[in-house]
């Protein structure tokens, strides 16, 4: 019964660690995730395009619609959108955007009134 009790033991012990194990480790894919690619590389605004893990820059897919490149990405791939990266080498600049000078916008408006009236005192 001793005996019985210790394997028990054991075994749940095992069955825990188990995942937390599984969790720790990190992966080749986790590391080629963090690879950039190049700038001269990256689909133009509007197309994506699957980058394979491994694989040289002229070597890579050319540039195609999203929905393809989402639905055609190998295991060892990933798909590189070209709308989400932004060039921080464009200088910023200070001033509001701009809008074409008949394009009324938010500033100076004065709050609307309330269109109910306040309860009157009771």
């Amino acid at each position: 019964m001793k005996l019985l009790n210790v394997l028990l033991t054991f075994g749940f012990v095992v069955a825990a660690a188990a995942p937390a194990m599984a969790q720790a480790g990190v992966t080749q894919k986790d590391t080629a995730k963090k690879t950039a690619v190049p700038a001269d590389a990256r689909p133009p605004k509007g197309m994506c395009r699957i980058w394979i893990d491994g694989v040289p820059a002229a070597q890579q897919p050319a540039a195609t619609d999203c929905p393809t490149a989402v639905k055609n990405r190998p295991a060892n791939g990933r798909v590189i959108f070209g709308d989400d990266y932004s060039d921080s080498s464009k200088s910023k600049t200070t001033e509001k955007s701009k809008l074409p000078p008949d394009v009324k916008g938010f500033t100076g408006v004065k709050p609307q009134t309330p269109l109910l009236p306040k309860r009157p005192p009771l």
